[in-house]
């Protein structure tokens, strides 16, 4: 069996169990609706609670989201890379050098957000 075919089978198999799933929760699940259980829910703060009087939105929440993401994306691109460092061979200063570029790019938001207090809670 080629690698194509295999892929093809597989590729099919994750459908069927996508699908099979998402049918499977359609059929069974229960169409209860309540009002709470359809109310928009916002990280523990009632939404329809804010006025114009009251302040700002708090984004404290989408900011720790956003730095997780940031951070999460240097992970996922560091750890590949140190693991296959020896792969390089002569190339290794100029992989190093790259990686450091990445690193102090990233690094930049870091420092931004550790001097305007937002690893603080």
């Amino acid at each position: 069996m080629s690698a194509g075919v295999s892929l093809l089978i597989m590729g099919a198999v994750a459908m069927v169990v996508a699908i099979g799933g998402l049918a499977a929760s359609a059929v069974l699940s229960p169409n209860k609706f309540a009002r709470t259980k359809v109310a928009t829910y916002e990280c523990g703060i009632d939404p329809m609670a804010f006025s114009p009087t009251q302040g700002r939105f708090p984004i404290k929440y989408y900011l720790v989201a956003m730095s997780f993401i940031v951070f999460d994306v240097e992970v996922v691109f560091l750890y590949p890379w140190a693991v296959s460092i020896s792969e390089f061979g002569s190339m290794a200063f100029i992989a190093l050098f790259a990686m450091m570029t990445f690193i102090e790019l990233l690094a930049i938001p870091f420092i931004y957000e550790w001097a305007r207090g937002g690893f603080d809670y």
